[in-house]
């Protein structure tokens, strides 16, 4: 027990923390999983202050200045001739985020590879924005560099919210970018978040999963991980 939870509360044993060689490890690595809007760039701000915690936000910068292209921009406009280039370049700067060496004994993650595949590539599929061929080479890409262990995780926090909830959060923050998002969007990554965290139709997710319902308050899930990041930090120590 840590603090005054169990680790059981959330879906976490104490033998998911207890067997990992924290001394050995560059960082313990969380990544902070969700729809669109669905909070979690507001639970990395918090968990910023912690002097343990380096955040690594999503590369939002580089996916709206390629040598001046807005390929997030491109993306949302023609979805069916920029999802294939999109989905190559975020799954690069992805590997780049987890393969950044913090300089803190926990590193935080918005997204992560990892969802990336599961998520977007297969909403694409899905759609038929990216054809078989795209999809083979994405996945065989993702397949390669998990296998490869450029994409560890210790730890998933799952932001989760409504399809409601997260498209009136996109419409209050006014993002230039986000305002070709069709509310059909954010129903499919929903969905398959819950396939892949919760159902876990295809694959066991490839670290523990702990859920934050959004509906419910975002904060709900604070002090939890607020013990885990203090464990942490005392085991690394």
């Amino acid at each position: 027990m840590l603090g005054s939870f169990k680790l059981s509360d959330f879906g976490l044993k104490d033998s998911d923390f207890q067997g990992l060689s924290f001394k050995e490890k560059d960082a313990y690595t969380v990544s902070i999983e969700g729809n669109i809007g669905s909070g979690k760039t507001t639970l990395i701000e918090y968990f910023k202050r912690y002097s343990s915690v380096e955040a690594f936000p999503e590369p939002i910068d580089q996916w709206t200045n390629i040598e001046g292209h807005n390929a997030l921009q491109c993306l949302y406009e023609d979805p069916k001739r920029w999802s294939f280039a999109f989905n190559m370049y975020a799954q690069l700067t992805r590997v780049q985020m987890h393969n950044k060496k913090p300089e803190k004994p926990i590193k935080m993650l918005e997204r992560s590879l990892y969802s990336t595949r599961h998520c977007f590539v297969e909403n694409d599929y899905r759609n038929n924005t990216i054809n078989g061929m795209e999809y083979a080479i994405l996945t065989g890409w993702f397949d390669w560099l998990v296998k490869s262990e450029k994409a560890s995780l210790d730890l998933i926090v799952y932001v989760k919210a409504d399809p409601e909830v997260c498209y009136e959060r996109i419409k209050k923050r006014s993002r230039k970018e986000e305002a070709l998002v069709p509310f059909s969007l954010l129903e499919n990554l929903h969905a398959l978040h819950e396939e892949w965290l919760i159902e876990q139709k295809h694959m066991a997710p490839h670290a523990p999963v702990v859920v934050s319902s959004l509906e419910v308050q975002i904060y709900c899930i604070i002090n939890p991980l607020d013990d885990v990041v203090i464990f942490i930090t005392t085991v690394k120590a």
